[in-house]
């Protein structure tokens, strides 16, 4: 091994070290991180971790990336392993794999979705690791959408009047009965959104999809932040499962 080789050894796994002791203050201390915490654990002075990350922003961008890309993975691990004609058991996979990584890792799903950092702005990089769930999800509705195996808002449902219906609206039904009219600017913003990441999908599915996405989280968060405490204590599980369930009806998965 070249000397060159040996440093770059070094550099990665010390680079690595610090990351790891610095998502062990995540559950101490919260986002509040300090490099001059992270030296003395190391045993370093403090000038030298700053010539591996010159900022605590640039820490924190790097836990946010592995802790997405974490999540992501987790994710797509679940909904992988299910046949990919199984709309519904793709979604309860990718599901329940989002909620047991942020159980195991609850500081660092704070971290990712919790309040946001005082000062900190979340750089580009961060944008795509961000997106994996999401383009988990939008695949897998896509998918049901090509092979027409997706029910979603029969034509005038969700529409707007005078406004574009979502192409292939006019021969799918209604999973859920009538919705109230769709709102113009809102039908302009899913027209748009759709022709970044998902221009098959109808813009009432992608309504719908975008719904059930807030909706998984939403419970996921309510957990791991305590809300539940007093209210659903035994059967978290079973309750997670059925909100997931009541959303994949909502959106058309079956």
């Amino acid at each position: 091994m070249t000397a060159k080789n040996i440093r770059a050894r070094v550099r990665d796994e010390l680079t690595s070290e610090i990351k790891a002791i610095a998502r062990r203050q995540l559950a101490t201390e919260g986002a509040n991180l300090s490099l001059r915490a992270v030296a003395r654990e190391l045993g370093m002075v403090s000038s030298a971790v700053y010539r591996y990350f010159p900022s605590r922003d640039d820490l924190l961008t790097a836990l946010i990336i592995d802790c997405y890309d974490e999540l992501g993975a987790a994710a797509e691990s679940a909904e992988a392993a299910v046949d990919r004609a199984d709309l519904l058991g793709r979604w309860l996979a990718a599901g329940h794999g989002i909620r047991d990584w942020a159980l195991a890792n609850p500081a660092e799903y704070a971290l990712i979705y919790g309040s946001p950092v005082p000062g900190y702005k979340a750089p580009e990089t961060t944008v795509g690791p961000a997106a994996r769930t999401t383009n988990l999800i939008t695949a897998l509705i896509a998918d049901g959408v090509a092979a027409g195996t997706l029910a979603a808002p029969s034509a005038g449902a969700g529409s707007t009047t005078g406004s574009r219906p979502g192409p292939g609206s006019e021969a799918l039904a209604d999973p859920a009965g009538a919705v109230s009219p769709m709102a113009a600017d809102l039908a302009a913003e899913l027209d748009r959104i759709a022709a970044l990441i998902a221009p098959a999908v109808p813009r009432e599915v992608l309504a719908r999809g975008i719904t059930a996405w807030i909706q998984l989280f939403g419970v996921v968060t309510f957990e791991l932040f305590g809300r539940f405490q007093n209210l659903i204590e035994d059967s978290r599980r079973s309750f997670f499962d059925h909100q997931l369930r009541v959303m994949a009806a909502y959106v058309g998965l079956r």
